[in-house]
């Protein structure tokens, strides 16, 4: 699967997509809530943090820009305070926002979020106020949006339509894309608003309706993803659509393609904190990889990692391309191995501690595995939620002057063998005389080393704690050295 998704995901920049839909400022002020109001048996929120974001269709084109991929976007963003906050925060992003129409006869939609901490918990949203208008844009102003649309579609790989049901979204402005877009043989992804019918829609390429969105347009339950299979041609043919990605929750996606038989694609179990953004995490990783020409369910597979990881955040905060990558190593690192370049590990260990983990990183020479050593990086293991080892080069072991003869086991030797104890979780190798470039790089949380050495004379140390961070000195287990075993062996080898 690694091999399988990742060169799509290293083809993302430089793709195009135009995105349409209902741009959406998010606003989230943050507080203590300590207390209950003496007025009215609600909290009382002591604001003490304001934060601004793109929302909507606008957090698409932040998912998008965040997989590396030029977005031109197109939409209604009114000449208020929120708007013009809102067009920076695109612009900042490199968003092309150029197609955007200032409507008079609106304001630019707005949610805000009170969010609440108390007794030390995570963070609670405790109200949504949104401020917006629904009603269709004037006639003269949908005009300039379709043109802006229409001119825009020969110059991209792929059109994203994002619903909200936020009046942006018509009949006319859909018929306009699709014929433009057909006619310059270019896909159509529309993320529908949950409506009774999907018939607006008509003509598009795809669809990403999750659950609930294709039970209300059907008119059916759709308990299991075999409900959806069976289904699944019908509908394609009462929305005229050569492609519908049904996202399931914790039962995955369903791909349902003209031509081909219908896939489940499962989704491996994640901690959910917030499914604030998923939609648009998938839209986003959809588009950017129908862009590259990958397949639907290739695409549909990438997406579903893409929402899996913005379940595990709180609010919407785009996916990273490098966090996919990442993602994609941990879920196959079994096949994959332990052994990773610098590199590699960066993204994953970021990932890793984005998800509340804490590294434990110790280096060595680890020429002959002994009890003593795996003594000592089970201690090491149990400091944290995963243990990095950091070894020696062969160049670097002889630099070291611990002998004309050592290393004894070559660099691939010595990972592989480190590779195979269960309490080690990442294996990596480094060709300096220290690991202090190394360490500042992975920046853990508990930075561990065996012997006699002191916590402020270890290498790294102060980094470390500068960022934080523990150092821990771990005693060896008496009786056991690389040492004290070769001396053994080159004592049996002497002339009786």
């Amino acid at each position: 699967m690694l091999n399988q998704l990742s060169p799509i995901i290293d083809a993302f920049p430089k793709k195009r997509v135009l995105l349409v839909g209902d741009l959406i400022l998010d606003r989230y002020i943050y507080g203590d809530a300590e207390r209950i109001s003496p007025e009215a048996p609600v909290p009382v929120l002591r604001a003490v943090e304001t934060q601004e974001r793109v929302g909507g269709s606008a957090n698409v084109a932040a998912c998008l820009r965040a997989l590396n991929v030029d977005v031109h976007c197109c939409g209604a963003i009114a000449d208020d305070a929120a708007g013009r906050r809102l067009r920076s925060l695109m612009a900042d992003s490199g968003v092309d926002v150029s197609g955007c129409v200032a409507p008079d006869d609106r304001t630019t939609t707005t949610k805000t979020r009170l969010v609440g901490l108390a007794q030390h918990r995570h963070r609670q949203q405790l109200l949504r106020l949104d401020e917006e208008s629904t009603a269709p844009l004037p006639a003269a102003t949908a005009k300039e949006l379709i043109d802006n649309v229409t001119t825009r579609i020969a110059n991209v790989d792929v059109v994203c339509i994002e619903d909200y049901a936020k009046g942006i979204i018509t009949p006319d402005l859909v018929a306009a894309i699709t014929a433009a877009a057909n006619k310059a043989n270019i896909p159509i992804i529309v993320d529908p608003a949950k409506v009774h019918d999907f018939v607006m829609y008509s003509g598009v390429t795809a669809m990403t309706p999750n659950r609930s969105e294709l039970e209300h347009a059907a008119g059916q339950r759709f308990p299991t993803p075999e409900s959806v299979i069976t289904a699944g041609p019908a509908l394609l043919d009462k929305w005229n659509l050569q492609c519908l990605v049904v996202t399931l929750d914790r039962d995955g996606a369903v791909v349902i393609q003209k031509g081909s038989d219908p896939v489940h694609l499962p989704t491996r179990p994640r901690s959910v904190y917030d499914n604030t953004g998923a939609g648009d995490a998938v839209l986003a990783c959809l588009a950017a990889a129908v862009a590259t020409g990958a397949s639907w369910s290739d695409a549909t597979r990438l997406a579903n990692i893409a929402g899996g990881l913005e379940v595990e955040k709180f609010g919407c905060v785009p996916i990273a391309a490098d966090e996919m990558l990442a993602d994609l190593r941990i879920e196959h690192r079994q096949k994959n191995g332990k052994l990773r370049t610098c590199d590699e590990l960066i993204p994953e260990i970021t990932l890793r501690k984005d998800r509340g983990e804490t590294v434990v990183f110790t280096n060595g020479v680890f020429d002959i595995l002994h009890p003593g050593h795996i003594h000592y990086l089970t201690q090491a293991r149990e400091l944290g939620s995963f243990l990095v080892v950091a070894i020696n080069t062969d160049v670097s072991v002889r630099r070291l002057d611990k002998g004309t003869d050592r290393p004894i086991n070559n660099e691939s030797f010595r990972a592989a063998m480190l590779g195979a104890l269960e309490c080690v979780d990442y294996v990596t190798i480094f060709d300096e005389d220290t690991p202090q470039a190394l360490i500042e790089k992975v920046r853990p949380d508990v930075l561990v080393k065996g012997g006699d050495y002191t916590p402020d004379t270890v290498v790294g140390a102060e980094f470390v704690q500068s960022t934080g961070g523990t150092v821990k000195v771990l005693p060896f287990l008496e009786g056991y050295s690389t040492t004290t075993i070769l001396q053994k062996i080159r004592d049996s080898q002497l002339p009786r």
